[in-house]
């Protein structure tokens, strides 16, 4: 009797199940450790990728503040591409990047945050209310929807994959007994063998070997016939570095939103012209967008941001005949006595906007 009270009497355990407050907290710091760096960001191939969105952001046309200046879109284009965020704190100077910040939400949007400020002397830490930073994120999931994503954790798989064949490529090609070879000559003591291994320069790593007759007569080969220098460099054509590192290449191009015929040896003007569409249109025209929402509501203006004109990504000859047809168009309509706002409606029922 009395077990049974002390079983009714004892307290009940609760734990916290995996879509708890401490796994949540868990799953956003993983993703903020992880998901910042990557090895592959180091190649030639993601800096590239880097650089045109740089080059976007700072040709964009920024109306409505000041605040976005020509140096801070290009600090916001990287700080994207590399981290799938940035963070800049609204001061009455200008906007100040942000090194490092902790945040608080509700209802999954920031509300407080807490920043690091890069200085000379070291970085220093303040408080700011949420309508005091500028906050953009792309690639946002729903269980962390205040950290952003860059491209390369969204691709970790092939970004890792550039990272280990460009580093097995720099091991080789540092390490390897690359031009080497094993020279047939006749036996002589090995004094003078060795004497003439050291009177061969450029040798990798001591790999030359001088290779007498008598060795070849031990295993049975004549010694006369077919003498021939072995080549000790490595054959990669059989390990299909170059299609890997191709692919692993197209597919970081890719998720930058570059079209991977723009790193072709062959890539003539129509393509190159048509790869700039694609990335200012599909790619940074977004982002830009979002930017521009965030401003908005931080900064009490209306902000555009355009980056399709600055970089000519339109077609040029379809535009100039698209406006010879609507002027063309609005002559006959004038012509025929038929108002201009009937004019209006009919070009937006085919998605002319103005």
């Amino acid at each position: 009797m009395f077990g049974w009270l002390k079983s009714k009497a004892r307290p009940i355990e609760q734990r916290s199940s995996g879509a708890g407050y401490t796994a949540q907290i868990m799953q956003a710091r993983e993703s903020y450790i992880s998901g910042r760096r990557g090895v592959a960001e180091l190649t030639a191939t993601v800096q590239s990728c880097v650089s045109l969105w740089e080059g976007g952001f700072a040709m964009a046309d920024v109306s409505g503040t000041d605040l976005l200046t020509r140096q801070n879109m290009p600090m916001i284009a990287r700080a994207v591409a590399l981290n799938g965020e940035a963070v800049f704190l609204i001061t009455d100077l200008g906007l100040v990047p942000v090194t490092d910040w902790d945040l608080t939400t509700r209802n999954g949007q920031p509300r407080a945050y807490r920043l690091s400020i890069p200085e000379a002397g070291g970085p220093r830490s303040l408080t700011a209310l949420a309508a005091e930073v500028l906050h953009l994120r792309i690639g946002s999931d729903h269980l962390t929807p205040w950290i952003g994503t860059a491209p390369l954790r969204r691709s970790s798989l092939t970004g890792a994959m550039l990272h280990a064949v460009e580093t097995a490529l720099t091991t080789v090609f540092e390490d390897a007994p690359l031009g080497s070879l094993i020279v047939p000559l006749p036996d002589s003591g090995a004094g003078d063998m060795e004497g003439m291994r050291h009177a061969f320069r450029g040798r990798r790593g001591s790999t030359l070997i001088i290779e007498g007759v008598a060795q070849a007569t031990a295993a049975g080969m004549n010694p006369t016939i077919g003498q021939k220098p072995d080549q000790l460099s490595p054959d990669l054509s059989k390990s299909m570095t170059d299609e890997t590192l191709a692919a692993a290449r197209e597919g970081i191009l890719m998720a930058y939103g570059v079209l991977p015929a723009l790193a072709n040896r062959a890539t003539t003007g129509p393509v190159v012209r048509e790869a700039q569409r694609q990335l200012a249109i599909w790619t940074l025209q977004p982002i830009a967008a979002l930017l521009a929402d965030e401003a908005s509501a931080k900064l009490g203006a209306v902000v555009e941001i355009d980056t399709i004109r600055p970089l000519q990504a339109f077609d040029a000859g379809g535009r100039a005949r698209a406006l010879s047809a609507i002027v063309k168009t609005m002559a006959e309509a004038k012509e025929a006595g038929i108002a201009a706002a009937d004019v209006s409606g009919a070009m937006r029922m085919v998605d002319w906007k103005e």
